[in-house]
C-alpha cells in the first residue's frame, strides 16, 4: 500500500515535497519577461519616441515665447519653430556636408603625417624611450586607415533614404505633436493627482522643462561660439585643417567637463605642426582664453543654474548615459541628471526641513 505523504527507501522514510508557484507570481514574471523582450524589440521605436519628445521639452520654452511675443496658437507657433528648425538644419548640411567631410576626411587622413612632423622636428623627444612617440604614429595610422570604411559605412546609412527619412519624419512629428498636446497632457496628469500633491507637481514638471529647453538651446548656442572661436583662430594662424578644427572643437564643446580638453589636446598639437611652436601657444593661450570667457560669462548669461548638478555627477551621468543610449546618451546626460536631482529634492524636501528642524532647536538647559 503506498504511502501519499512519505517515500519508503531502504527502510527510512522520506518526506515528500510539494513546490507550490502562485499565479500571481507566475502572471508577474511572465509579466516580466514579456515586457524585457518588448522594450529589446522595440528599442528602435522607443528611442525615436524617446529623442521626439526630448525635442519636445527643449522647444517648449521657445514656444511660449512665440506665443507670447505674436498672436500665434500653440500648434501654429510649434510646428513653425519645429520644422522652421528642420529646415534650417537640412539647408546648412547641404551647404557644409560637402566642405565639411572634406575638411575632416583630409585632416584624418593626414594625422599620421602630422604626427611624423612632429617626430622629425623633435617635438615629441620628451617621450625618450617609452614607446609613446610610436604608440601615437601607430594609433593614427590605424585612424587613418579606417577612415575609408567609416565614410562608407556613413555613406551607407544615408543612403537608406527611407529608413532615415522615416526615423527623422517620426522624431519631428512626435515633437510637435507632444508640444501641441503640452497643456491637455498636464491636465492630464494634474486630474488623477490628489490636491494637496497637484500644485507640487506641476511645480516640478515646470521646473523640468526649463531646465532642458534653457540646457539645449544654451549648449546649441555655446558650441557654435567655441566652433567658430577655435576654428576661426586655426584659419588666422595658417591651418589648412581650420573647418575641420572648428567643428571638433564645437562638437567635444557640447560633451561637459572634459570635451574642451580633448579639443586642445587636438588643436594644439596640430597647429604645432603645421605651423610651428608659436602657433600653437597662440592656439592654446586663445583656448585658456575662451574656457575662461565660456564657464564665467557664456554659460552663466545663456543657461543660468539650468543645470545646476555637481561636477561628479556630471562626469557620473555622461558615462551611465552614454554607455545606455551612446552619444545621444552622453549629450543628454546632464538635463536628464539635472530633472532626476530635481524630483529628489522635491520628494526628500518635507524631510530635509524636518531635519532641519530638529538641528535648529535650543537644546535643553541642564541645571
Amino acid at each position: 500500500m503506498s504511502e501519499p505523504a512519505s517515500v519508503r527507501r531502504s527502510g527510512i522514510r522520506f518526506p515528500t515535497v510539494q513546490v507550490i508557484i502562485p499565479i500571481r507570481a507566475l502572471l508577474v514574471g511572465t509579466a516580466v519577461v514579456l515586457g524585457v523582450w518588448l522594450l529589446l524589440s522595440l528599442s528602435d521605436a522607443l528611442m525615436l519616441v524617446f529623442v521626439g519628445a526630448f525635442l519636445a521639452f527643449v522647444f517648449e520654452y521657445p514656444v511660449r515665447l512665440l506665443m507670447a511675443k505674436t498672436p500665434l496658437g500653440r500648434g501654429l507657433a510649434s510646428t513653425i519653430l519645429v520644422l522652421g528648425a528642420v529646415i534650417l538644419v537640412t539647408l546648412l548640411a547641404l551647404l557644409l556636408a560637402v566642405p565639411l567631410l572634406s575638411s575632416i576626411r583630409d585632416f584624418l587622413k593626414d594625422l599620421p603625417q602630422i604626427v611624423q612632423n612632429l617626430r622629425d622636428s623633435g617635438e615629441l623627444d620628451w617621450l625618450g624611450n617609452t614607446g609613446g612617440a610610436e604608440n601615437a604614429q601607430e594609433g593614427s595610422q590605424q585612424l587613418a586607415n579606417t577612415i575609408p570604411t567609416a565614410l562608407s559605412a556613413l555613406v551607407g546609412v544615408a543612403g537608406n533614404v527611407f529608413s532615415f527619412a522615416l526615423g527623422i519624419f517620426t522624431v519631428v512629428f512626435v515633437a510637435i505633436f507632444l508640444l501641441v498636446d503640452m497643456p491637455k497632457i498636464k491636465e492630464a496628469v494634474a486630474s488623477v493627482l490628489p490636491p494637496e500633491s497637484r500644485e507640487t507637481t506641476l511645480s516640478v514638471w515646470e521646473r523640468i522643462t526649463t531646465t532642458i529647453s534653457r540646457w539645449a538651446i544654451g549648449v546649441a548656442v555655446i558650441a557654435v561660439i567655441a566652433g567658430t572661436v577655435q576654428g576661426g583662430t586655426a584659419a588666422l594662424l595658417g591651418s589648412s585643417y581650420a573647418l575641420a578644427l572648428g567643428v571638433i572643437a564645437g562638437l567635444l564643446d557640447l560633451i561637459p567637463m572634459i570635451g574642451a580638453t580633448i579639443a586642445g589636446f587636438i588643436l594644439v598639437p596640430t597647429l604645432w605642426a603645421e605651423e610651428g611652436l608659436t602657433a600653437a601657444i597662440i592656439m592654446l593661450v586663445v583656448i585658456l582664453l575662451y574656457q575662461q570667457v565660456e564657464n564665467n560669462l557664456l554659460t552663466p548669461t545663456i543657461q543660468g543654474k539650468a543645470a545646476n548638478i555637481w561636477a561628479s555627477l556630471v562626469i557620473i551621468s555622461v558615462t551611465l548615459f552614454g554607455a545606455f543610449l551612446g552619444a545621444f546618451g552622453a549629450l543628454v546626460a546632464v538635463p536628464l541628471t539635472a530633472s532626476i536631482q530635481i524630483v529628489l529634492q522635491e520628494l526628500t524636501k518635507a524631510r530635509r526641513e524636518r531635519i532641519a528642524a530638529l538641528g535648529s532647536k535650543p537644546e535643553p538647559e541642564t541645571s
